[in-house]
């Protein structure tokens, strides 16, 4: 097998993590895994961008208060417009609103949009469809333009990284079959999950030495439930609207082959689609922009093309 294309500031940091002897993730308890992806996150991160506007609030759930965190550029009561509704990555195990605090700092600050970050309830504690229903609960909560956001809401716009890329796809699916009061204008996905399984060509050959591993794949899916019949956990069997998508994904990355073929059925359906991919970059960038410098470009590059999407 051909060996791919390793940008050198992702190869010394892959290094760097073999050489430290640190056990995989998926070897140790979810609260010490947790822990140690705080920690990372605490090093690899890029700076956060100061903004005038950010909020904690939550929105009524199926299983109790969903927190939420408003980001914003715009301190004074904005025109009408859209708004970006965030769901974090993670393996639906992982994560919550400090861990993709900078990179909603960033996408409120590059876009000039409001940001509404979802801290959905995780697996194993609560698995599917917990995290499923609260995705589809915060964004029909959004669709009444509630007075707590103090916005006038003319669309949302779904966005998520990885599992919250996921979540971003979901929610158009469910929002197409059953309409909210405010439109889904359009789908931003970075590296998402489609729960498609590992029988996957990048699984072959990114499985593993590239951060996500294949034992790590099945170890999410474990804590989930290993729901695959259900089409709100396999994405690629459920119903496809024709909401304009971006689909970022990186060449390192055994989930890229999923997100290519999402991106081709969505297609095939109708919607416009824009398919890019950050050659030599590993999942989890946005979350290691300050570890590796060239991931601020690919997050320019996604952004620049979800709101070209967006526009179009």
């Amino acid at each position: 097998m051909e060996t791919p294309f390793v940008r050198p500031e992702v190869a010394a940091f892959l290094a760097a993590a073999q050489a430290s002897g640190a056990p995989p993730i998926h070897h140790l308890p979810v609260v010490e895994a947790r822990a140690a992806i705080r920690a990372m996150g605490g090093f690899a991160d890029a700076p956060p961008v100061d903004l005038p506007v950010v909020r904690d609030l939550a929105c009524p759930g199926p299983g109790g208060p969903i927190p939420l965190r408003l980001y914003d550029r715009n301190v004074d009561r904005r025109e009408a417009g859209p708004l970006i509704l965030f769901f974090h990555g993670g393996g639906f195990v992982f994560g919550d609103l400090d861990s993709h605090d900078s990179f909603c700092r960033t996408l409120a600050d590059r876009t000039d949009m409001p940001v509404l970050a979802v801290d959905y309830r995780l697996a194993p504690e609560h698995p599917f469809p917990a995290f499923a229903d609260d995705a589809e609960c915060v964004a029909r909560w959004v669709a009444t333009e509630p007075a707590d956001l103090g916005l006038d809401i003319t669309g949302i716009v779904t966005c998520g990284d990885s599992a919250g890329g996921h979540l971003a796809i979901l929610v158009a699916q469910r929002l197409g079959v059953e309409p909210a009061n405010l439109p889904v204008l359009a789908q931003w996905t970075i590296y998402p999950f489609l729960g498609g399984g590992t029988d996957w060509d990048s699984v072959r050959r990114c499985g593993e030495g590239y951060m996500v591993t294949r034992e790590a794949m099945d170890w999410f899916d474990g804590h989930c439930g290993n729901p695959f019949g259900d089409p709100r956990y396999s994405l690629l069997q459920g119903p496809v609207p024709q909401t304009p998508l971006l689909v970022h994904t990186t060449s390192l990355d055994p989930l890229r082959d999923q997100g290519v073929a999402y991106a081709r059925l969505a297609e095939a359906q109708g919607a416009r689609v824009v398919h890019i991919e950050a050659e030599g970059m590993i999942h989890g960038f946005v979350n290691m922009r300050g570890t590796l410098p060239s991931a601020n470009e690919d997050v320019e590059h996604a952004l620049a093309a979800g709101l070209d999407l967006l526009r179009s």
